[in-house]
């Protein structure tokens, strides 16, 4: 089954405000159901699941320092936040029945294993869920590049950025009610119209090896179950994409 599936390995990027739900902060366990059910989906036909998860939910680095925070201290306890989502995230998945492991750029063996690129491969080809906790435990790098660089190191097969939204428009689509959404579109086209997507670091990792990324909507159920069988959900990013499929 998994071979006629279109993305064999993926990695899977969640914002951490997604999951505080319509309370703004903290987790909500409905999310948190939902997300995991999804995931259990496409995880039943063999799909290699990595996940990168944000922790706005909880605390952001660049909040910090515009209340007056040091930037580092606070990108460090924003690693931190990220690290309590892994967990939180474990512990549904599991419920589910999904074997896991959190692995963390920073070391705190009490709750998770340290980040080692081989181990990580190891683990999704026995089939568990990888979470990757605590950013690229440097400052001043976001999940999104989190997102970008495990999943180059793993060789996954895409980069699937779940979002509120579903897809990649040519205008804020909250703000104009005339924008369309691009079905597909070149990095290129990305840079030039300055849509916005990921960070820039993020963005040209992804562009430099070649790696698409397809931006959906986390939230409808079944897109990610439809997505990694090759339907047409949310805008999908490449280096060589026709950029008026719209």
């Amino acid at each position: 089954m998994a071979q006629q599936l279109k993305y064999k390995r993926i990695l899977l990027k969640l914002s951490g405000e997604a999951l505080a739900g319509k309370n703004g902060n903290g987790i909500d366990p409905a999310i948190l159901e939902q997300y995991s059910k999804e995931i259990k989906e496409i995880h039943d036909l063999g799909v290699e699941i990595a996940i990168v998860i944000g922790g706005g939910n909880i605390f952001r680095g660049i909040t910090g320092e515009r209340s007056g925070m040091d930037r580092v201290q606070g990108d460090y306890m924003g690693m931190l936040a990220t690290v309590i989502n892994a967990m939180a995230i474990q512990s549904s998945l599991e419920q589910h029945g999904m074997f896991t492991r959190v692995m963390s750029a920073i070391k705190m063996e009490q709750v998770c294993e340290p980040y080692v690129r081989r181990r990580a491969v190891r683990h999704l080809e026995k089939g568990r869920v990888v979470i990757f906790g605590a950013g690229t435990g440097n400052p001043y790098f976001t999940t999104d590049t989190t997102a970008s660089l495990r999943a180059i190191e793993i060789e996954a097969d895409v980069v699937l950025k779940g979002t509120r939204v579903d897809g990649v428009y040519t205008a804020d689509p909250l703000k104009d009610k005339t924008a369309t959404r691009y079905t597909t579109i070149t990095f290129n086209d990305v840079y030039e119209k300055k849509l916005s997507v990921m960070d820039l670091t993020a963005f040209t990792l992804c562009q430099e090896n070649n790696l698409p990324i397809i931006v959906f909507d986390m939230n409808k159920s079944g897109n990610l179950l439809r997505l990694v069988q090759g339907e047409d959900v949310g805008t999908l990013i490449t280096v060589n994409t026709p950029s008026d499929s719209l």
